[in-house]
This record gives structure tokens, C-alpha cells and sequence, in this order.
């Protein structure tokens, strides 16, 4: 009698689990990788924190023997010169033709922020454009590495917006990938990460985990020019970042930008403004992660995880 019903008990215990909802752990369809591009994994050894500042949040490190160039824009303002633009001003950064490449960060005290950054080689030759629109410039700042090969080029900031708007700015130089040559953060991690092939008027959306404090975005083409929209939405149409991207040659100069990404629901849709002739290659993997998920409490507190 006791063991029919002890039988009877597990039957309904497996049977009451198999309709159970299964919460998956902290692989979130996306693989994380270092700044120079290679595939680290999850530390599985970073310090929990409990504050929810960007400090907070762990960045894969790279392997033994590689410096990391890429910083976030929180590194860049602590050791760039900043300069404040007004509304509707301009200011210009020079450089010599040493520098390969540059970041540029822009953020605000919390404001909206809406400029033009252009990239100037010669007189009226200007071979790439960005346009940025921020809702909130200090929880997300806009971080881009624009390319600045042959000659010598300069960096134009126009603040768009009105005179109550400032924006502070900073532009560094970022070096070579060490012991890559002159390879560039985009092309590395273009080439350690899997492109989706996105045709001319077409839009590819990338949904991320609260657990991705921060993603990398590369835009490439194959020389032909590039015409594209980035956008961060948080929900139905809340756009918290918009940029809209021209480029003369979206080879010589793909377009490479960390966007920030606090709280949960965010969603990074790219949108190729450009005819059917011309694709565009677009890659995105999380660059910063928040450590507190790595142990899957995140996904058991929120209860919801995006497909693969």
C-alpha cells in the first residue's frame, strides 16, 4: 500500500515539472568578447557587486600578452582633454597623419543631446557623417572610433541642439590592436564574430538581456559607400539612441560605436537606409556585462529570456 502510494506521488511530481517553465541560465544566445575581438566566454571568477553604477559591471579581459585599445566613455573623459560645445556652436579637433584612428565620446549632464559629428580630410571633402540623438547624455553617451587614415584629417562636433543644451566632448587617439599590425577594433571583431548580411532597405534587430550593460555595433560594407540608422529602443518606439551614419567607404571607414544599454528590454535595430545595390555587413556582441547575472539570479528575478 505504501508503495503504490509513494508511486503515485512521483508520478505527479514529474508530471506537475515537465509544466513547470524552465528559467535558462546566463547563455543568452550572444557570445561575450574582449575588446581586441576574441571570444572570452563569462568570467565565472568576477565579484558580485550590489551597486548598479557602470563600475559595477565587468568587462571580459583579454588574453595574457594583448592590450586592450578600446575604452568605454567613462575612461575616455577621465584621460582626454573635454571641452564644452554650446548650442549651435561648432569646435574642430585636429591631427597629423600619425593618428589612425580616434574615439570620440560626447555626453550632456542628463539633458537630450542632438549633434553632427563629421570627419574632414581637404577642403569640402567630408567622408563621413554621423548624426547623433540622445534622449539622456549622461545614462547613455554616445562612444564611436572613427578611422582617420591618409593625411591629415579633422574631427567636427556641432551641437545641434539650443543654447540651454551644452555637450561636453572628448576625443582621443586609440592605438593598434598589439601585435596585429594596424588592425582596427571594428575589423577585429568583424572578423571573430558572425555578420548578418543586411540589404538596402532592410532592418535586423538584435534583442539584449538586462545582464548587457553595454554592446559593440560595426557597420561595414564592401567599398561601397555606407547609409545607415542605429537605433537603442526600450520598449515599443522609445528611442533612447538614434544615429544615422554616412560613409564614403564603408571598408576604409566602417563605422564602430559602444552603446550603452541600462536596464532590461533594450533593443538595437539597424536600419539600411541605402538602394538594394548596396548591403551592408552588420555585426553586434555585448561589450560590458553585469556580473550579478553571471549566477543566473537575474533571469530567476525577471523570469523572461529572449529566444535564440
Amino acid at each position: 500500500m505504501n508503495f503504490s502510494v509513494s508511486l503515485i506521488a512521483l508520478v505527479a511530481l514529474q508530471t506537475a515539472s515537465a509544466f513547470t517553465p524552465s528559467v535558462p541560465g546566463p547563455k543568452f544566445g550572444t557570445r561575450v568578447f574582449s575588446s581586441i575581438g576574441t571570444d572570452v566566454g563569462y568570467s565565472p571568477d568576477v565579484a558580485v557587486s550590489g551597486s548598479g553604477d557602470l563600475s559595477s559591471y565587468s568587462r571580459p579581459p583579454a588574453p595574457r600578452g594583448e592590450i586592450s585599445p578600446l575604452k568605454d566613455a567613462a575612461e575616455v573623459f577621465e584621460s582626454a582633454p573635454t571641452v564644452t560645445v554650446q548650442g549651435n556652436t561648432l569646435r574642430t579637433c585636429s591631427f597629423d597623419s600619425s593618428v589612425e584612428r580616434v574615439q570620440v565620446c560626447l555626453r550632456t549632464e542628463g539633458r537630450p543631446l542632438t549633434a553632427n559629428v563629421e570627419l574632414w580630410q581637404g577642403p569640402d571633402n567630408t567622408p563621413q557623417k554621423i548624426g547623433v540623438y540622445l534622449e539622456d547624455g549622461a545614462d547613455r553617451p554616445f562612444s564611436s572610433i572613427i578611422e582617420t587614415p591618409s593625411g591629415t584629417n579633422s574631427i567636427a562636433i556641432r551641437n545641434t541642439g539650443m543654447m540651454e543644451f551644452p555637450l561636453s566632448a572628448a576625443i582621443e587617439p586609440t592605438e593598434s590592436m598589439s601585435g596585429m599590425g594596424s588592425e582596427s577594433p571594428a575589423m577585429a571583431l568583424a572578423r571573430n564574430s558572425k555578420p548578418k548580411t543586411v540589404q538596402g532597405g532592410a532592418v535586423y534587430t538584435v534583442p539584449f538581456s538586462p545582464a548587457v550593460a553595454s554592446v559593440q555595433v560595426v557597420l561595414r560594407t564592401d567599398g561601397r559607400p555606407l547609409n545607415a540608422r542605429v537605433e537603442l529602443l526600450q520598449g515599443p518606439n522609445n528611442n533612447k539612441q538614434v544615429l544615422e551614419l554616412y560613409s564614403e567607404d564603408g571598408r576604409l571607414r566602417p563605422f564602430f560605436a559602444t552603446v550603452e544599454t541600462p536596464g532590461s528590454g533594450n533593443v538595437v535595430r539597424i536600419v539600411n537606409t541605402s538602394t538594394v545595390e548596396f548591403p551592408l555587413s552588420a555585426h553586434c556582441e555585448p561589450f560590458m556585462v553585469d556580473p550579478r547575472y553571471e549566477d543566473g539570479s537575474g533571469y530567476q528575478a525577471s523570469g523572461v529570456q529572449w529566444s535564440d
